[in-house]
């Protein structure tokens, strides 16, 4: 059997950073990347949902996988989301991220065509994957904003053994059923990344050992607690590290859903500006009602720690 790497711990969706007028700010990645590293993240998962990976042109994904390319943090894992409802735009970026060292690509189920059937994705996956044979390819499973509800378990059968690089999925769904069952797909050989993180918990119990989420960028001290104590046995304290990690996701639900991500960024200290239309962003008002809440959940005691000017600069 192929050996096929396996992250363990957390791997961080970040944003992508904006200025005010909504062009890229890409300036701000390298110290993106150092944070991430200095709390304690083992990838970057770029251009995703939390990236904002739909909302961008061709030019600026090429742009934005170009600076992360760059970014020189050896022990973060970077994975490029490349597609996507365009074949041939995935295939094109997918050798790109090849050319900037990337670790690996991700692909999502198009979702304007979308497939009819595990084949017909398992086929769409395959034909990304060989513009780029030396870079991993995991597919990015979000039925909730794809609309495509194949089920990953056929999907695996359909794609095993026809793409040598191919890793595994982005589990973004809630069915801890089939997320042990593909876990299990011929003896644990792929790599089953969890990506809903409120429930994390509850995937660990079913043998998750890595996870991509959005809130790992601004709290990732919460599940590095929660899996430490799910190591030691520790399932109150596990427990405990849940609920804060519900208590931050019921924020982003009360203040507009993902943009308040960004709100999140910049109260830590990395502000990443707005989302883009139609997103909806908070105003300055709401900002600070925001940050009063988070006080109320001691949010200061959890969050993401920001590096410092020293680091800042690369000394």
């Amino acid at each position: 059997m192929t050996h096929i790497p396996k992250i363990n711990g957390l791997v961080a969706a970040p944003f992508t950073p904006m200025h005010p007028n909504s062009d890229l700010n890409l300036d701000l990645i390298p110290d993106y990347a150092r944070f991430l590293v200095h709390n304690g993240v083992k990838g970057a998962f770029i251009g995703g949902s939390t990236g904002e990976g739909v909302s961008l042109s061709f030019t600026e994904k090429l742009a934005l996988l170009r600076a992360w390319g760059e970014t020189t943090e050896p022990d973060l894992q970077k994975i490029m989301l490349v597609g996507g409802t365009s074949l041939t735009e995935s295939r094109e970026l997918t050798r790109e991220a090849a050319q900037s060292g990337f670790d690996a690509v991700a692909v999502l189920a198009p979702f304007y065509f979308k497939p009819t059937s595990a084949q017909v994705l398992a086929d769409f996956c395959v034909q990304v994957g060989e513009a780029a044979p030396e870079v991993g390819l995991y597919f990015y499973h979000i039925p909730a904003l794809t609309g495509v509800t194949i089920s990953m378990l056929q999907f695996l059968e359909a794609i095993d053994g026809r793409l040598p690089n191919f890793r595994g999925i982005k589990y973004t769904h809630n069915d801890l059923m089939e997320y042990r069952q593909c876990l299990l797909f011929d003896g644990g050989k792929y790599d089953l990344l969890w990506g809903w993180d409120e429930i994390f918990l509850a995937a660990m119990a079913m043998g998750a050992r890595g996870a991509v989420g959005s809130t790992f960028n601004y709290a990732a001290p919460v599940y590095h607690e929660l899996m430490e104590a799910f190591d030691k046995g520790d399932i109150s304290r596990a427990q405990q590290m849940q609920d804060q990690s519900i208590a931050i996701v019921r924020l982003l639900g009360k203040y507009g859903g993902i943009a308040t991500g960004k709100a999140f960024m910049r109260a830590v200290g990395l502000d990443c500006g707005t989302f883009r239309l139609p997103v909806q962003n908070m105003t300055d008002e709401r900002y600070e009602d925001f940050l009063h809440d988070l006080s109320t959940i001691q949010f200061d005691q959890y969050a993401s720690q920001p590096i410092t000017q020293a680091e800042s600069v690369g000394l």
